[in-house]
């Protein structure tokens, strides 16, 4: 405990904030554990508690802000690249969707509890076009929350994180080893994830002509075509191929249940 509470009071704030900051635009980095040292560090008098949560707020909302600007003009592109730093890719994007469908603007206030959906809620808000005024609001809610939590965790549990140092500092050869071997399950576990699900990728495509050839043909008594599309299609002007229908990506669960059986179902998006 000696040793982080001298590196919390050298370098606190700076820490603070980047690792909030990282985590925020995406990084996988213990924003959590560096709220807890720094309430545990305000109890010791290390630091000063309100400048720890200052620094720790701007972090969050500087990155979330960034995140819903990129949202809002790199769409899915975006929430694709952030879902592969994830433990989860292969659900990332549809449980994070689900959540935000499902629960709206009420999945800002707890999305930084939740992992996977922590990084997802402020690009995803973005995306769906949600005003920045009402996402402001409701980011600095969440983001308070979430501050508030693990630093007054800390804050309350200094002795006992005391204790729990220095009782791993005494077996620390012990936590190197349990560290160096979940460090290889993780990435034993990352590669037999990346093999398992890497069909995903392989998205069979159609040219529009080829298409248009067979509506020629075949008429459209055995094709359906569907707009999925999530980014772009809550634009004003925004407009549906004609005889498409509308399949609300967030809600495929549901959706899918209404799909026919009998036709060809062919998948447009941006």
């Amino acid at each position: 405990m000696h040793d982080l509470l001298t590196m919390m009071a050298r370098h606190g704030y700076a820490l603070t904030f980047g690792v909030l900051l990282g985590e925020a635009i995406g990084l996988p980095l213990p924003a959590a554990i560096a709220l807890v040292a720094g309430g545990a560090a305000a109890a010791s008098h290390t630091l000063w508690g309100p400048g720890i949560v200052a620094a720790a707020v701007v972090a969050l909302i500087i990155g979330d802000i960034a995140q819903y600007w990129l949202g809002r003009y790199a769409g899915w592109a975006l929430l694709a690249f952030l879902c592969r730093l994830s433990m989860n890719p292969e659900t990332c994007i549809l449980r994070s969707a689900e959540s935000f469908y499902k629960r709206g603007r009420v999945t800002l206030l707890i999305a930084k509890f939740i992992p996977g959906i922590n990084t997802m809620a402020a690009p995803l808000a973005g995306s769906m076009n949600m005003s920045f005024g009402q996402f402001l609001q409701l980011d600095l809610a969440g983001a308070l929350l979430y501050i508030a939590t693990y630093f007054f965790a800390g804050f309350l549990s200094r002795d006992f994180l005391v204790l729990v140092l220095n009782s791993l500092q005494t077996a620390g050869r012990v936590m190197e080893s349990v560290v160096i071997v979940a460090i290889i399950v993780f990435a034993i576990y990352r590669i037999a994830t990346v093999l398992k699900y890497r069909k995903m990728y392989l998205v069979p495509r159609v040219q529009v002509a080829d298409l248009l050839a067979r509506l020629a043909t075949e008429g459209a008594d055995h094709i359906q075509i569907a707009d999925v599309r999530s980014h772009g299609y809550y634009d004003k002007g925004a407009e549906r191929i004609f005889g498409s229908i509308r399949i609300e990506p967030n809600n495929l669960e549901e959706e899918i249940k209404n799909l026919s059986k009998d036709k060809d179902i062919y998948l447009y998006c941006t």
